[in-house]
């Protein structure tokens, strides 16, 4: 009796037909995923089975489908999928973070189109329209996510505002603060002008914008007199608005112009404050003039050089207001002129009073004669920070805000790492890991916004932060009578995020869901996200739960245009998977997602490989029509059929190494190798030639055998390209045997068959002798179907048994009319190899011998020739250095084409012996 190859019983499936002469994927697409969501397939639904657990890095809810997303996403459904067809009881979860900057400028700006804005409402008012907005427009991105065909349980949909996950946001801060991990402190911080809040450095992007290097000359102070007898010392600077604050010139300890200088003062000229000279070996002898102006804050250099030289972050100088204009510093000495203007005009002013007091050194562009022109900079290209969100250049600005001990939590994700509790695949990114997390800098998680989870602190008269979990329990600490205020700023919403893995199961209420899906056994994650999100979890995960949030981490790279840049609107060069689906369906931009992603290596976009994937979809479409048309259909058994045809058993044998090599690659998160094992099994093995070998000999035992590769192709298939194997799941156990389970809870292949050694040495001495009569005809121009005869001396019995028992196979497809066991005739022949056996083929009467010899060595000579010359320029160290990507690129791409070319040349001469 066989085993039944169905799993679990789905609700009554949409009615499949006959297929269509044409694959239209549009219709498919809409037809299933509906079905699947409502019929309960994404559920964990297994109680006895062994859990498998992903979480989707939650995309802002006021995000769009990017192409990023589409790998991310992509990546997770072929492995969930896969996992659930192996039975596991598989849980995805699915949600949207709050991304409190994006989302409070995306209200802000509907608020601006009607000539409204935040400030008219309290703070309530305006979060309640943010809410409105998250409730009508905010779900953009899980409809699009659909559509790519994710498989994530939408039942246990997440969002990181919701009233679960606030509680176990406000419970984490409590207990860290509790245990000295959060305080409040003084640090510089990225401040973005425009938003007036904090950002982290993901949310900074770098731009190469025109500036200018300014030298300026400070006199040293009491009389104090270098030893080269200047009483002076230039130092330059991108941003001379800063000296307004500053606070030290900075000179290295071994720079022998300084070392008579050190510990002396300087008198800056505009405020006239007197700073010190200190050694810091931050400063570079051979860069300009080896000396530094340090502004500590506004500089996140010069703030590293003012800790070492003394100064507390509570006496750092601030000349700056969150608007980014210019106030008044603690000590009183900034010039009323300057008072009020913007850091940019600020700028100007400062250089135009250095000019004319006479402390400018003027740049001087020489020409060629020796000649020069002055002016008052040397122009500069500078990398200039921005926010990406406000599109303003970020200010380093010192300011009170809430931090997260970050060294102590990162300890234990580290000794996990070490240890292999987390693995990290590729193993390259180790490396990197260990050096951020080794030198980790404190994590500044408080933003100025109204959107996102508020700070649970509250403060009295005197400044003092009472941190608890409610304004009750504040009180409490503070005691009866003391008027409290709560703390005005939000969380960042990486703070949040770092709870994924545990907060969306429920924790800290839920504990049975935790403790069957915690840990995660995989996060698929952007190597971008490594620091902000995916380390940030395990130090959670760690502390809280004392156990990793995944025991495994998959990081994969960018998605880049097809020339190698990275993707950007400015660029015009950014590709929407939508438009692809809609073109090529979901099932071929999946597919060519896992083909191109190879781990370590970044994704190049190719539209024509999406193409192809599509023609891949559409060969398989074929052949099932074919199949059914040929009364094959659905298979009722698990394990391989019997078969005593070569073939069938050859076909069964490469089902068993296909599924290895499948299972094996997925083992190894080879999302490339998983893909292209089952599209070489699909394309090549299958539709090339076990359909062309049983064409016209479609007994019972052969069509009991097809439809059973056929159910094993469509579940391997399955995790890559959902849609269409569904579709032809269905579509081939039509009337009158229907499915009575859909393909996503099928169960994965079990062939209880072994490779048969026998079979396979037949098949593959047939697919060479046919290869080779086709590559043959056509390098030396006789038509495909031209029937010829062979002679063949000496044959081995195991080249005879093999060819008495395919005649008609042969005949069919060699296009071999008849094999002679005898010596050839004499004269020219083309020689074709099979096994250990070489047939011959008399060319008398069929080619022009000579002339196409001469034809050969010709189109030889010219391909050798090129070759050379692309080999000679390849081996050039200047060309590969100096010449663009893609230039390089295409002189590989032509040497590896002529060096093919002149091989295969090359072997038709020798075939005309």
């Amino acid at each position: 009796m066989t085993e039944n190859i169905l799993h679990e019983t789905a609700p009554e499936a949409p009615i499949t037909q006959g297929l269509a002469k044409t694959f239209e994927p549009a219709a498919i697409e809409a037809k299933w995923y509906p079905h699947w969501e409502s019929s309960g397939a994404f559920r964990p639904a297994r109680p006895d089975a062994v859990p498998f657990t992903i979480v989707n890095p939650p995309p802002n809810v006021t995000g769009s489908l990017h192409i990023g997303h589409a790998l991310d996403n992509t990546l997770q459904d072929v492995v969930i999928r896969y996992e659930r067809l192996r039975g596991k009881d598989a849980l995805w979860v699915v949600g949207t973070d709050h991304a409190g900057i994006a989302t409070q400028m995306v209200v802000e700006r509907q608020m601006e189109a009607h000539q409204d804005k935040r400030t008219n409402y309290t703070r309530d008012e305006f979060i309640a329209k943010v809410w409105e907005w998250k409730t009508e427009s905010g779900g953009t991105i899980t409809r699009q996510l659909r559509r790519l065909g994710c498989s994530m349980d939408w039942s246990r949909e997440q969002f990181t505002m919701d009233p679960h996950f606030t509680r176990a946001v406000v419970k984490v801060f409590v207990d860290l603060h509790a245990k000295g991990l959060i305080y409040r402190d003084k640090r510089l911080v990225n401040w973005d002008p425009k938003l007036k809040t904090a950002i982290s450095d993901l949310e900074v992007e770098t731009r190469e914008v025109k500036g200018g290097f300014w030298r300026f000359r400070y006199p040293l102070a009491d009389g104090v007199v270098r030893s080269d007898g200047l009483a002076y010392i230039e130092v330059a600077t991108t941003r001379p608005e800063t000296m307004l604050a500053d606070m030290a010139v900075a000179v290295h300890p071994d720079d022998a112009r300084y070392q008579s200088v050190i510990g002396a003062f300087i008198e800056q000229p505009l405020t006239g404050r007197r700073i010190p000279v200190v050694a810091d070996e931050h400063a570079d002898p051979e860069l300009g003039s080896g000396a530094v102006k340090i502004t500590p804050g506004h500089d996140f250099n010069d703030f590293e050089v003012g800790k070492r030289a003394g100064f507390k972050a509570s006496d750092m100088l601030n000349m700056l207001d969150a608007e980014a204009r210019v106030v008044q510093t603690a000590d009183g000495l900034v010039p009323a002129e300057f008072l009020g203007l913007d850091r940019f005009d600020a700028r100007a002013a400062v250089v135009a009073a250095m000019k004319a007091a006479g402390f400018l050194v003027p740049h001087l562009d020489q020409n060629a004669d020796g000649d020069g022109e002055e002016h008052e900079f040397e122009p500069r290209t500078i990398q200039t920070p921005f926010g990406d969100r406000g599109g303003v250049v970020i200010e380093p600005w010192l300011t009170d805000q809430w931090y997260v001990d970050a060294e102590k939590l990162a300890k234990a994700p580290i000794e996990a790492v070490r240890s292999g509790a987390i693995e990290i695949v590729p193993k390259a990114w180790e490396k990197t890991f260990f050096n951020w997390m080794e030198n980790i800098q404190p994590w500044c998680v408080s933003r100025q916004l109204w959107w996102g989870h508020r700070i649970p602190a509250w403060y009295d008269a005197n400044g003092k932060a009472y941190v608890a979990e409610d304004e009750a329990a504040a009180q409490a600490l503070a005691g009866e009578g003391v008027a409290l205020t709560r703390d005005e700023d939000v969380l960042d919403t990486w703070f949040s995020s770092a709870l994924w893995p545990f907060a969306t199961l429920g924790w800290p209420d839920d504990t049975a869901m935790v403790a069957r899906h915690y840990p995660n056994d995989l996060l698929i994650s952007g190597f971008d996200i490594l620091f902000f999100w995916d380390a940030r979890m395990a130090m959670q995960g760690l502390e809280f739960m004392g156990e990793v949030p995944w025991r495994r981490l998959y990081l994969h790279g960018l998605v880049r245009a097809a020339d190698g840049q990275k993707m950007s609107k400015s660029k015009g060069n950014v590709v929407d998977p939508l438009g692809l689906i809609d073109q090529y369906g979901a099932d071929a931009l999946r597919f060519f997602m896992c083909a191109m992603e190879s781990q370590g290596r970044d994704v190049k976009m190719d539209e024509r490989r999406v193409e192809g994937y599509r023609n891949f979809a559409t060969k398989l479409w074929n052949a099932a029509r074919f199949c059914q048309a040929n009364g094959i259909g659905a298979s009722q058994s698990l394990a391989a059929p019997a078969a005593t045809h070569a073939v069938n058993r050859w076909i069964i044998g490469e089902v068993v190494e296909t599924l290895a090599a499948l299972d094996q690659a997925m083992a190894d998160l080879r999302f490339d190798a998983a893909a292209n094992a089952v599209y070489h099994f699909v394309w090549d093995t299958f539709c090339d030639w076990y359909i062309e070998f049983i064409k016209g000999a479609f007994d019972d035992e052969t069509r009991a055998v097809a439809g059973w590769v056929l159910d094993q192709m469509l579940v391997m298939l399955h995790p890559f390209m959902p849609f269409v194997t569904e579709e032809l799941w269905h579509a081939l156990a039509g009337p009158p045997c229907p499915r009575d389970n859909d393909l996503i809870l099928a169960r994965w292949p079990e062939p209880a068959a072994h490779v048969d050694a026998a079979a396979k040495s037949e098949v593959e001495w047939l697919i060479a002798l046919v290869s080779g009569f086709r590559t043959a005809k056509n390098e030396l121009g006789l038509a495909p179907g031209a029937r010829l005869e062979a002679w063949l001396p000496d044959p081995s019995d195991a080249t005879r048994a093999i060819i008495a028992a395919n005649g008609p196979a042969i005949d069919r497809l060699a296009r071999l009319s008849a094999i002679h066991f005898a010596p050839a005739p004499a004269g020219a022949a083309m020689q074709v190899g099979a096994g250990d056996a070489t047939l011959i083929v008399p060319l008398e009467g069929l080619v022009d011998i000579a002339a196409e010899k001469a034809r050969l060595e010709k189109a030889l000579a010219a391909s050798e020739k090129e070759a050379k010359a692309l080999a000679g320029r390849l081996g050039n160290p200047s060309f590969v250095e100096r010449a663009k990507p893609e230039a390089v690129d295409k002189a590989r791409a032509d040497h590896a084409h002529h060096t093919a070319e002149a091989a295969r040349l090359a072997a038709a001469l020798k075939r005309l012996g």
